[in-house]
Order: structure tokens, then C-alpha cells, then sequence
């Protein structure tokens, strides 16, 4: 009778018993795109399932194979129909749960309502009732990319990994913009200069910061402590308690703190999706002497008019990732570009199901990056 080590054993059954799905939860063809780059760089096959719309609107997900005992990573880039998006993907996951897969890992570029993850008056934190939603259906793990703000991560009790695409950005700029030396970093409101800083200080350039009334920075915005609840009677403030009021802000008139004269101006920013802002900051800069503009931004959501806006507009070129499928987008206004980041998510999942070190795809970030 033959005889198997048990640490030989172990390392067959480790061979055998893995494996690793590729599933696209997107019914919306134009979506798959990504998926499939990212199957190509991995020489893997993505996994059959349908998703589809019933005649009643409702999701309907069917997976063709089986994932017992499998690594399911689970790609879902956002369409239009954001809603729509996230329940194909909370169905998806649960439907890997109860079809036992050891690990279910989703794949989400950009994170939808990562906007609200912040009190405002009586409204809620919406990206932390998602992130709840998405552990509680069954996701072990994310993959994101630049989310709006990285405390998010803590709305999540599984492990999440907020990849960067700056290093792809930066690449762009030394490669395709040729008088790039005489370029400067541009910020549209304080509240971008840190990630702004990020890129000059890689590219040895300067920085400017629009500065000004035309500038609504998300942090202004009156959260919900500014309204307490109503009070009954007079009488039930204390006399004596005499609570300071809070001076109301004044924007000063718009200003550029930092020299654009005869330079390219480079905005950066994480999204683009209303262009008002990045619009009146371009008209701003060309005002001050910038003789060419780029917007860089990770995830182009641009919405309604932003195409046409942008190709009338004083800005040369708009600069953005594929983690948001864009291309009706791109035929309407040719200044939009496109960086492919399906290396770095090849690459995660690749680590993430071999059981690597994630730290070499975080190398040289720092804690403001």
C-alpha cells in the first residue's frame, strides 16, 4: 500500500483543492472591458454566469460553474445605473457564499458613494451602510482603487486594499507631455493640495493652489452638528450658558497662490465627474498666463454635459484610469485620454490568491499620499 507524507499530502491537496474564478458582475456589456484585460494579464478564462435584468426590473444572477472550495474575484466596474451596479454585485457575492467558496474577493476600482462618507445635516454616511451591506452578503476582501477618502476603509470589518494609480498618472505626464519640466501642479481648492503636493514633489515641478469664492471645497459644507434639535421653550436653556457662535466663513476673492505664467498647468484631482469647478479653475489659470492646461484624475465619471463642456472649454486635454468605462465619453470629445490600470489589478489578485506580499504595489506611498 502506498503512503503519503502528511506535509506532502497537505502541498498536493494545496496544488488540487484551490483555483481561482474570474467573474464580471456587470450585465451591462460595455462595463466587461476591464474584466477582460485583467483575464488576459492573469492567461485565465473569466468564469460563466449570467446577470440580467428581469422584465420586472429585478437582478437575476446564474453562475454556469462551480466554486466550491475556490479564490472568486469578483470585478464590477460602475455603470449609469450606480444602483443597479451594486445590487448585481451584493447578488453575485451571496450567491458565491451559499455555492461555498472558500474566499469571495471583490474587485471594485471605483468604490460608488464614496462621496458620502461624511455626516451632512440630517442625511446619512452612505458608503458605510454599503460597506456593511457588501461584508454581510458574504465579500472576504476588497480591492479598490484611490477611494475619496481613506478612512473609508474602516467602514469595512475584511481586509481592503486601496490601490493608487499616481504611479500610472505620473507616467503619462513624463511620456506624453514633452515640455513637462516646465509644467506646475495644480490644485482647484485647498482641499486637493495634498494629493497635488504628492505629484510635484515626484516630478521635481512646483505647485499653485486656486484659492477663492468660485471654489466650493467639500470640507465648507454644514454637517449635521451645526443643526441641534429644537428647543420647546426658553426656559429650558440655562440662563448662564452662554455658547460662543461660530464666525461665519468669507471667502476671500479668487486667487492663484503660486506662479503659472507661461507654464503648463496640470490639475490633479481623484474624480471628475461635475467639470464646473475644473472649467472655472482652467479660465482662472489661462487668465494668469498658463499656456496649457491637463486635468489628471483617477475615475472620470463625466457626467450629463461634461464631454461637451470639456471640449469647448479652455482645457487641452482630460486625462483619466479605465476604472470607470468611458468610451461613448471619449467619441464625443477627443481632449479625453485614457490610462489602462489593469496591471496593478492583475497583479493584486495575482498576490492575493498566491498568498504574496501585497507591500511591493504600496512602495514609496506615504501616509498622505
Amino acid at each position: 500500500m502506498f503512503c503519503v507524507a502528511p506535509a506532502e499530502l497537505e502541498t498536493k491537496m494545496n496544488i488540487t483543492k484551490g483555483g481561482l474564478v474570474l467573474f464580471s458582475a456587470n450585465s451591462n456589456s460595455s462595463c466587461m472591458e476591464l474584466s477582460k484585460k485583467i483575464a488576459e494579464r492573469l492567461g485565465v478564462e473569466m468564469g460563466k454566469v449570467q446577470v440580467y435584468q428581469e422584465p420586472n426590473r429585478e437582478t437575476r444572477v446564474q453562475i454556469q460553474e462551480s466554486v466550491r472550495g475556490k479564490d472568486v474575484f469578483i470585478i464590477q466596474t460602475v455603470s449609469k445605473d450606480v444602483n443597479t451596479t451594486i445590487m448585481e454585485l451584493l447578488i453575485m457575492v451571496y450567491a458565491c457564499k451559499t455555492s461555498c467558496a472558500k474566499s469571495i474577493i471583490g474587485v471594485i476600482p471605483y468604490f460608488p458613494y464614496s462621496k458620502q462618507c461624511k455626516m451632512r445635516k440630517r442625511g446619512s454616511i452612505v458608503s458605510k451602510l454599503l460597506a456593511s451591506m457588501m461584508c454581510k452578503a458574504g465579500l472576504t476582501h476588497l480591492i479598490t482603487m484611490d477611494l475619496h477618502q481613506k478612512e473609508i476603509q474602516g467602514f469595512f470589518n475584511i481586509p481592503v486594499d486601496n490601490l493608487r494609480a499616481s504611479p500610472f498618472l505620473l507616467q503619462y505626464i513624463q511620456e506624453e507631455i514633452p515640455d513637462y519640466r516646465n509644467a506646475v501642479i495644480v490644485a482647484k481648492s485647498p482641499a486637493s493640495a495634498k494629493r497635488a503636493q504628492s505629484f510635484a514633489e515626484r516630478l521635481r515641478l512646483g505647485i499653485a493652489v486656486i484659492h477663492g469664492e468660485a471654489q466650493d471645497a467639500e470640507s465648507d459644507l454644514v454637517d449635521g452638528r451645526h443643526s441641534p434639535p429644537m428647543v420647546r421653550s426658553v426656559a429650558a436653556i440655562h440662563p448662564s450658558l452662554e455658547i460662543p457662535m461660530l464666525i461665519p466663513k468669507e471667502k476671500p476673492p479668487i486667487t492663484v497662490v503660486g506662479d503659472v505664467g507661461g507654464r503648463i498647468a496640470i490639475i490633479v484631482d481623484d474624480i471628475i465627474d461635475d467639470v464646473d469647478s475644473f472649467l472655472a479653475a482652467a479660465e482662472t489659470l489661462k487668465e494668469r498666463g498658463a499656456y496649457k492646461i491637463f486635468v489628471m484624475a483617477t475615475h472620470g465619471l463625466l457626467s450629463s454635459d461634461a464631454p461637451r463642456l470639456i471640449e469647448e472649454s479652455a482645457i487641452d486635454e482630460v486625462v483619466v484610469t479605465n476604472t470607470i468605462p468611458h468610451e461613448i465619453q471619449k467619441l464625443q470629445c477627443p481632449k479625453i485620454k485614457t490610462v489602462d490600470i489593469s496591471m496593478i489589478l492583475s497583479e493584486a489578485i495575482r498576490r492575493i490568491h498566491n498568498g504574496e506580499s501585497m507591500s511591493y504595489l504600496f512602495r514609496n506611498i506615504g501616509l498622505d499620499d
